[in-house]
């Protein structure tokens, strides 16, 4: 009788492929046909929609990188490297997002691309830290001072995101008081939309990571035989 595979069965990823694609669905009916058209701007005003929860799902995704940065650091374990990097590189797309509709929301209502105020410099900065952080990890070629010099960036780029957050608060700038947090005055339904976006896009963020954690599990099992070869060479 042939040995059985003791390779176990990932039953997660496609539950989270299809709840993903569900859920993407459902807010795009919710964003374009169900919420109610906002009275000032109108049409774009659902560009708001996509453009916050994109930035809170970026924000997320560098946290849980950022942790794993510093719970490398402490014990150089390979596979927190593995669930930093890929969750840095999955949420430098949502922070991509982010700041491309801020954009085509900011040239109808300011009349500007964009406008050089500390939210959106600090969210800029941002995605310039792990765009950083991507160049480091294709130039350190050694896997072990690779993986300690970006997770310093990354913990270094986990910082910025308390800053982009308050910064509406801290100093004047050109985006709107906080609708969400702090008295705003958002429509109920609007905040529903609002949260079942984000909702769709953190699962969709959770089956990002998943696959490309396998992706550099396998890199890093490479490398490993690629120095053994090496090293008997």
């Amino acid at each position: 009788m042939a040995e059985a595979d003791s390779t176990p069965v990932d039953k997660l990823t496609p539950v989270l492929a299809v709840a993903g694609a569900v859920l993407v669905v459902a807010a795009l009916y919710l964003i374009f046909v169900w919420v109610p058209m906002e009275s000032t701007m109108g049409v774009v005003q659902r560009i708001f929609y996509f453009h916050v929860p994109s930035a809170a799902t970026s924000w997320v995704a560098f946290l849980i990188g950022g942790m794993a940065a510093i719970r490398y650091l402490m014990s150089r374990d390979g596979r927190l490297d593995d669930l930093s990097v890929s969750c840095n590189e999955v949420g430098l797309v949502f922070c991509i997002v982010n700041l491309v509709t801020g954009m085509f929301w900011a040239k109808p209502v300011w009349g500007i691309w964009w406008a050089w105020d500390a939210r959106g410099q600090s969210a800029l900065l941002l995605a310039v830290i792990y765009i950083g952080y991507l160049i480091l990890r294709q130039s350190v070629t050694e896997p072990s001072q690779r993986a300690v010099v970006c997770a310093v960036v990354s913990i270094c780029g986990m910082v910025d995101i308390p800053i982009i957050y308050m910064a509406n608060r801290w100093w004047r700038t050109q985006h709107p008081a906080p609708v969400i947090f702090g008295g705003g005055g958002l429509d109920a339904r609007m905040g529903i939309v609002l949260a079942f976006t984000t909702l769709a896009l953190l699962t969709v963020l959770w089956y990002l990571v998943r696959q490309r954690r396998k992706l550099a599990v396998m890199q890093r099992e490479a490398e490993g035989l690629r120095r053994m070869v090496h090293a008997l060479g």
